[in-house]
């Protein structure tokens, strides 16, 4: 099952660059072998200044077709990294062949974006910003391979 991350924004060369690679680079490693990945990010950029709606208009255009969509928001559901690791196992298990995650903007997402999902994650009710958000998805999905494969890097 390949993962998108389909974000608005673009991240520049940094720390949190070089940690989302590293974790990514991680998760195509270990999820090769569990049918999952490779992982790829997809930037959108509005640069009219369209807010929420113009960013879901592109955000729409970066999903592939057909993909199981999943929003990163702080009114998502609240899963542990073994829930998580589940959810993704049945996705794939289920024949599905593309999951998209979406991160929005300064603002969120589009209202109507968000009620097009397949589910919608959190990470807590605090608000996160986006490039931290894309840091700890990339570190979620690393540990959810390395959970799913029975790697010693998850110790709850």
């Amino acid at each position: 099952m390949k993962v998108h991350l389909c974000v608005v924004g673009r991240l520049k060369a940094g720390p949190e660059r070089a940690l989302i690679d590293d974790y990514l680079k991680r998760f195509d490693r270990s999820g090769r072998s569990l049918g999952l990945g490779p992982a790829r990010v997809v930037e959108v950029d509005d640069r009219k200044g369209g807010g929420m709606a113009a960013e879901a208009v592109l955000l729409r255009k970066a999903l592939p077709g057909g993909a199981k969509l999943c929003t990163l928001d702080e009114r998502g559901a609240l899963m542990t990294s073994p829930e998580f690791a589940g959810k993704l196992a049945d996705l794939r298990d289920g024949g599905r062949s593309d999951l998209a995650f979406v991160i929005g903007g300064a603002d969120g997402i589009d209202p109507g974006l968000r009620a097009e999902a397949d589910f919608s994650l959190s990470f807590g009710a605090m608000v996160w910003p986006h490039m931290l958000v894309r840091v700890m998805l990339a570190e979620q999905l690393y540990r959810a391979a390395s959970i799913l494969a029975g790697a010693p890097y998850h110790r709850a």
